[in-house]
This record gives C-alpha cells, structure tokens and sequence, in this order.
C-alpha cells in the first residue's frame, strides 16, 4: 500500500484538477446560454428559406430555366464541408462528428469527395484519413458573425458552379438539448426538391425576371444555411463541453472521496502499528 504521504499528495493532485475542470465547466455553461440562444433564434429564419427554396426547385418547369444552383447531375464528384469543434474536453462530440463524416465519403463508393474543414478536430481527422482536403478555416470565434461563413460558400458555390462537384453535403452536430447533440450530414447543394401535391404546384410569379432573383436568392441562402449549422454546432460545442467537464469534476470529487478513505486506513494502520510496537517494548522491558 503506499504512504499516507503519497496518497496525501496525489489528493491534492487530483483536487486541483477538480478545480481546474469546475472552472472550464462555469465558463462553457456561460457561453452554452449565448450559443443556445443564437442557434434557436436562427431557426425559424433558416428552416422557411429552405422549405420555400425546396418548393421553388420542384416547380421550376423547364431543365433551361434551372439555375446553376439547383441543377440534379450524377454524383461523380461530392463535395463536403465538415463543421467541428477547435478544441477538446466535449466528450463524445469530437469523434461522433468525426465517425459520421468518415461514415459519408465511406457511402460514396466510386465518387471523389472533397472536404472543406471549418475547425481543426474535424482537419486533422480528415487529413490523417488521407481525405482530399480543399480549404480550412479554423480559430472560429464563439460569436461569429456572417462573414466568418462568406469565404466557404464562395468556394462552395464555385466549385458546384464550375462542375468540379457534383452535389455539397455538411456534416455537424445539430444541437437538441444540453446532453444531447446529433451529429448529422445533410445535402446543401443541389437543392433538394419538396415533395408537392398536384394543387401545391400554383408556381411562382418573379419580378423583374426568375434569374435576377435567384442570382441574388441563391448565394445568400447557401451562406444562411452554412451560418445556422455553425451556430447549431458551436452549440454543440460549449453543451458538450459543459456536461464534460461537470462530469470530469464529479469523478474528481468522488475520487478524492476514495482517496481520503484510502488514506484513513493507511494511517490507522499506521498508528495500529506503532501501538504494537510500543506495547510490545514495554512487555519486553517488563
């Protein structure tokens, strides 16, 4: 058994890491309320443009009229933006994200993918697969703001544009509640035509003209889109690492508490010893 001094020392050891994990804990949970906050008031704003895109892709009559943006092709080449976390200390979040993406350009059996990473979990994975890593963007601020996600859909929207993909996916975690984050992969080019009933089908009336308006329609919801899946993922983020972190201090308290009674015993076994000794001295003496 070891010393009561060693125990003594590794309690303090692991005190101060309770400590150190109670405080990244506080701060997670401070900026968990900011990030929650902007993911759900984004919401609303990024779920009606997608359902009204999706509506106006599946009226559009003729394949000349498509816009770039909304045009089907075969998916010989498949483009991915993986949205992940800097840092660690989220638990299982890190690797969920990690193994749903690497799960997606599994599935694309005989297309190329190409990845652009936003953040540097989700990098090094895909560049320690051995994955086609385009772009990346890391040092996300926890507050970012539209022009953070600018760069990526100009890239995003070129690539597709000039056929270099076929079709654009994201892979993120999509936040539900404090302990609960999916990690989840959904198609953001081309896309995705809702599924309407003969009398949904009323079409749409543009002014000045549909190109005009989709010129300017499209790149801005390819770059709202891309922005609320960073906010759902930051949120994810500090959730995550708040829960983590809480339950890195429980674990740490608990062991303290093992140690202590460790200890205890330690020195009563001690003391119980010295006792012996000293009685039996004395009855030698005698």
């Amino acid at each position: 058994m070891a010393s009561v001094r060693q125990i003594r020392r590794r309690i303090r050891s692991v005190e101060n890491t309770a400590k150190i994990t109670k405080a990244m804990s506080m701060i997670a949970a401070s900026k968990m309320r900011r990030t929650q906050e902007a993911a759900l008031r984004g919401r609303p704003y990024a779920d009606l443009m997608q359902t009204m895109l999706s509506h106006l892709a599946a009226q559009t009559q003729d394949d000349e009229d498509h816009h770039p943006l909304l045009v089907e092709r075969t998916r010989n080449n498949v483009g991915l933006v993986v949205i992940s976390p800097d840092r660690g200390l989220t638990g299982g979040l890190n690797s969920n994200i990690n193994r749903t993406a690497g799960q997606f350009v599994v599935d694309q059996q005989g297309a190329g993918v190409s990845v652009i990473a936003m953040g540097k979990k989700g990098r090094d994975f895909m560049v320690r697969t051995g994955q086609d890593v385009q772009a990346v963007f890391t040092d996300i601020p926890d507050r970012p703001g539209i022009d953070v996600v600018t760069p990526v859909a100009r890239i995003v929207i070129e690539s597709f544009t000039n056929e270099e993909v076929d079709a654009v996916f994201v892979a993120y975690a999509d936040f539900v509640n404090t302990t609960q984050q999916n990690p989840t992969v959904v198609q953001l080019l081309p896309v995705v035509p809702a599924e309407l009933e003969a009398t949904q089908a009323v079409g749409y009336i543009y002014e000045p003209e549909e190109r005009p308006v989709l010129d300017q329609l499209l790149p801005r919801y390819v770059e709202m889109q891309l922005y609320h899946y960073l906010l759902e993922g930051i949120a994810s983020e500090q959730s995550a690492r708040m829960v983590a972190m809480r339950n890195a201090t429980d674990n740490a308290n608990e062991m303290v508490d093992d140690l202590t009674l460790v200890m205890n015993k330690a020195r009563q076994e001690t003391i119980t010893k010295e006792l012996l000794d000293i009685v039996g001295g004395v009855a030698a003496v005698e």
